[in-house]
């Protein structure tokens, strides 16, 4: 459990100044992104919810590069896939994707997804993590397969089957394809994608061994989930990231 002097996510006074807030931890979460590596090309995408039109959310536009996004460059789409604000191309797979994510699900706030190395290379298993650390047990019982890839996402259906394998979790595997998870704010969001990858890195790691992996017992494993995964503690742990990237680059 989380001590109660911790440090909550803020509240605003005007919508104006919730949006302006979100857009700038949006802008930062793609910087950190990119520290991470977690750039392929023109892959991968982050969103959040406007906290005013509920149907319309922030996401990176096409083809600009993690390490460079700044706060202008950020697009406003509605579930419809029309531009709303900005002047830059919207990731079609994007939209096709995180449309029906945010329409299924109303409690998620932001959405990760990137091709990274290691959610990549673990997601051509066709299999779910399994919780043979503590930090794994995150996603014990909490985290879906998608196992239906039919391409790249152009497509809402797509989209939509994605949202449906998601159900209720805060994330998913992509089979053949990579990783996704939400979350009630930005900082969870992220969080449960930075510890996923970490996560499939050392199963992949541990596999490579040749021994038998050994599973943290299921009563064990729950209970470790409930103290390290719940949304508060994905908010709380994002926070160093959140630190270091402000203090080493402008945004």
């Amino acid at each position: 459990m989380l001590p109660g002097n911790i440090p909550m996510p803020p509240t605003f006074n005007t919508i104006e100044e919730e949006r302006k807030y979100l857009k700038h931890k949006l802008t930062g979460a793609f910087r950190i992104f990119g520290k991470f590596g977690f750039s392929e090309g023109v892959a991968g995408h982050i969103t959040v919810r406007d906290p005013e039109l509920k149907d319309h959310f922030w996401v990176n536009p096409f083809g600009v590069s993690f390490n460079q996004i700044v706060s202008d460059h950020l697009l406003l789409v509605n579930h419809k896939g029309e531009v709303v604000e900005g002047n830059l191309p919207v990731n079609r797979a994007a939209f096709a994707i995180h449309s029906q994510i945010h329409e299924a699900r109303p409690d998620v706030i932001a959405a990760a997804h990137s091709h990274s190395v290691y959610g990549k290379a673990f997601s051509a298993l066709g299999q779910e993590l399994a919780p043979i650390t503590q930090d794994a047990c995150a996603f014990y019982k909490d985290h879906a397969l998608f196992n239906d890839y039919t391409g790249v996402v152009n497509e809402l259906d797509e989209g939509k089957r994605i949202a449906e394998a998601l159900s209720d979790y805060k994330a998913a595997i992509l089979q053949n394809h990579g990783l996704i998870t939400v979350g009630h704010s930005i900082d969870e969001a992220v969080w449960w994608f930075v510890t996923m990858e970490r996560s499939c890195q050392a199963q992949l790691l541990a596999m490579q061994t040749g021994q038998k992996l050994i599973e943290i017992d299921h009563e064990i494993a729950m209970k470790t989930r409930q103290e390290l995964g719940f949304p508060l503690a994905g908010y709380f742990q994002f926070q160093p990231m959140w630190q270091d990237i402000c203090a080493s680059q402008k945004f």
